[in-house]
């Protein structure tokens, strides 16, 4: 579960790899940020929320 968090931080790092490529500045490549954290922070709270929901305790 904890591994799931290595997403946002893989994903930020391809896409500043990408800015850096197509030479886009930071401010206007700052969205895409903002993109990948909110996505992928409803998708790990989906997923650990579904993770609790169907524990057989």
């Amino acid at each position: 579960m904890s591994r799931l968090f290595i997403v946002p931080l893989l994903l930020c790092i391809v896409w500043y790899l990408v800015m850096r490529y197509f030479h886009i500045p930071f401010a206007k490549g700052r969205i895409g940020f903002y993109w990948i954290i909110a996505i992928s922070a409803l998708l790990i709270g989906f997923m650990t929320l579904m993770i609790h929901l169907t524990e057989h305790g």
